[in-house]
């Protein structure tokens, strides 16, 4: 017998600071960890603080966030907290495009899209905030790229970005993860777009503006097939050299995708899991797969599909699989299986990073967008160089 046998746990923070560790040492003496975190006074600074670095590098400005976060009492204020700092934002986005300042309201209503996602990323029933971000999102780009366009198809929707120079343009999909959509990875899009590579930041089921009426698909590589397919015979694209970016849950999605999708040429997932445990993932993780998938047993029959076991063997295009040194997650295999069993996959392993690693974001994304504007520029170049200028 264990100390904690047959007893409960409710273990507070458990996706940051000592809380996986918590979590797992309980599992170790005999407890099941429940409860809703969300009504605990405890999880309130682990998760604001967990969450910090990947608000912070998705393009929030810390010092309001920390103003934000450091009002609430509980985290059930969170959403309607965000939401509101996310109106003031769209509100002075508008003001600024009443007095003709294009650039102040682009900045503004990106600001607000991002706002009024990260309202989002709680297991909470109010998901308005989806459609807000995606309409923002798309007034910021009117403004601060005109050329961006919405893609759609029966399983997506997406921003398609254009970098200036090149007349046909490799092009990276950028795929969302459990709780996060297109708006949060415009800086990494940015990142790319600067490399001369053009850049289709997707919502598939489960996820951004789609995630109110569709459920999380274990078979995502038909998603990413489809928005291939949509954009296949665009003359402003290089569709002969397609690469991926895959993030967090997107990092399975994108593994699946590269196995099954033998017109991606190179891919980067970063802290993507190799495989779920449903029974010991943290309460955040398993209320969230619930409420996307419309109830647990759903939520539990898609995380054990998330088994990249049969799958890694067959990637046979150049893969890098980031994975950040302090992101360990109760019930979640990180990337070193899927790296290690790759037919050309790479391990980075970034000291100290955190989940997405977006407290050291210096460690990995040029490396990630380097290795792949020079896989695919050379690739729509026929090896002579670049798809036009590589900046």
């Amino acid at each position: 017998m264990t100390r904690f046998d047959g007893k409960v746990a409710l273990i507070t923070g458990a996706t940051g600071g000592i809380g996986p560790a918590t979590a797992r040492r309980s599992g170790d003496e005999g407890a099941r960890s429940t409860g809703s975190f969300l009504d605990s006074p405890d999880v309130l600074p682990g998760f604001a603080a967990g969450t910090r670095s990947r608000a912070v590098s998705a393009g929030l400005d810390p010092h309001l966030y920390d103003l934000v976060t450091g009002s609430l009492d509980t985290l059930r204020a969170w959403p309607e907290a965000f939401a509101r700092t996310a109106r003031e934002r769209r509100d002075a986005a508008r003001s600024a495009e009443a007095a003709g300042h294009v650039r102040s309201a682009g900045e503004g209503y990106r600001d607000a899209a991002l706002w009024f996602h990260f309202a989002t990323v709680l297991p909470h029933p109010d998901r308005t905030g989806h459609a807000a971000a995606a309409d923002c999102m798309r007034r910021a780009l009117a403004h601060l790229d005109p050329t961006a366009e919405r893609v759609s198809g029966g399983s997506f929707t997406g921003v398609l970005r254009r970098p200036s120079g090149p007349a046909r343009p490799p092009l990276v999909l950028v795929v969302p993860g459990m709780d996060s959509g297109k708006e949060e990875f415009v800086s990494v899009a940015d990142c790319l777009l600067a490399r001369g590579l053009a850049v289709l930041a997707l919502d598939g089921p489960g996820q951004g503006e789609l995630a109110p009426g569709t459920a999380p698909l274990a078979g995502y590589h038909r998603v990413v097939s489809e928005a291939i397919d949509v954009v296949g015979d665009r003359p402003d694209l290089d569709t002969s050299a397609l690469g991926l970016v895959a993030l967090s849950l997107g990092g399975f999605y994108g593994a699946l995708s590269l196995a099954h999708e033998p017109r991606l040429l190179a891919g980067v997932t970063v802290s993507g899991p190799y495989a779920l445990t449903w029974d010991e993932l943290p309460p955040f993780v398993t209320a969230t797969l619930t409420l996307r998938a419309g109830d647990e047993a759903a939520a539990r029959e898609f995380a054990g599909q998330v088994d990249l076991s049969g799958v890694a063997p067959l990637i046979r295009q150049p893969l890098l699989v980031v994975d950040g040194e302090h992101d360990v997650i109760p019930g979640v295999v990180n990337g070193e299986p899927l790296a290690r069993q790759a037919v050309r996959g790479e391990h980075l392993m970034v000291p100290g990073g955190d989940h997405l690693a977006g407290n050291a974001r210096w460690a990995w994304l040029p490396r990630a967008a380097d290795r792949l504007a020079d896989l695919l520029c050379d690739r729509a170049s026929g090896g002579h160089g670049g798809a036009g200028e590589r900046r």
